[in-house]
């Protein structure tokens, strides 16, 4: 039991309340934010009071924005031919580091998962399918994270939008760059072996 006095108890419980927050790493927080001055908790504070105010959803692709729609779906220099269907927010950031990507894109929230009572109606699928009617889209990629709930997500993906007559994609998984092979786990190399191409 911590004897800390009442204020530093209540900040350790509320970092502790953070997804991979322990209790030792929410009391560092909690003594940090303590030896922090009165303008520099100020600013943390009005930050995230600012993010939980202005941050909304996009109506079209679901991501967090500041504007709705985002900026990626207003933008006309970004392609209407290409959808890539992501899990996450933060993979659309992974994705948009990489600058190669030129396309649109489609935040699920989630994956299917009924081992965590997670089902599709839980996740923005039916605002993909209602982007389907679009004249100009060719193909949709399916960029979810190759685990168990991920491939499930994509192939529960794929059947419905293949009767729109749309390309359907999946990002190819395999041995990331730098990596040995002798420490790879099996799936890993047999994805790597089975979306290999031909070097020309």
């Amino acid at each position: 039991m911590d004897h800390y006095s009442g204020p530093i108890t209540k900040l350790i419980e509320e970092f502790a309340k953070l997804p991979g927050i322990g209790r030792k790493t929410a009391q560092r927080l909690a003594f940090h934010v303590i030896a922090m001055d009165k303008d520099q908790v100020k600013s943390l504070s009005s930050a995230l009071i600012e993010a939980k105010n202005n941050i909304t959803y996009c109506t079209i692709c679901c991501n967090i924005s500041d504007k709705d729609p985002c900026h990626i779906c207003s933008s006309n220099h970004r392609s209407d031919e290409i959808i890539c269907v992501v899990e996450d927010p933060r993979d659309v950031a992974a994705m948009e580091r990489t600058k190669e990507y030129q396309g649109k894109y489609h935040v699920l929230h989630g994956t299917i998962s009924p081992m965590d009572s997670i089902t599709p109606d839980m996740l923005k699928i039916k605002e993909l399918l209602s982007r389907m009617s679009s004249t100009d889209l060719k193909e949709v990629i399916l960029a979810t994270n190759p685990t168990i709930e991920g491939e499930a997500t994509a192939m529960y993906i794929a059947r419905l939008i293949k009767p729109f007559g749309i390309r359907v994609t999946r990002i190819a998984h395999g041995l990331p760059v730098g990596a040995d092979i002798e420490y790879a786990d099996e799936v890993t190399i047999s994805k790597a072996m089975e979306n290999r191409r031909e070097i020309i």
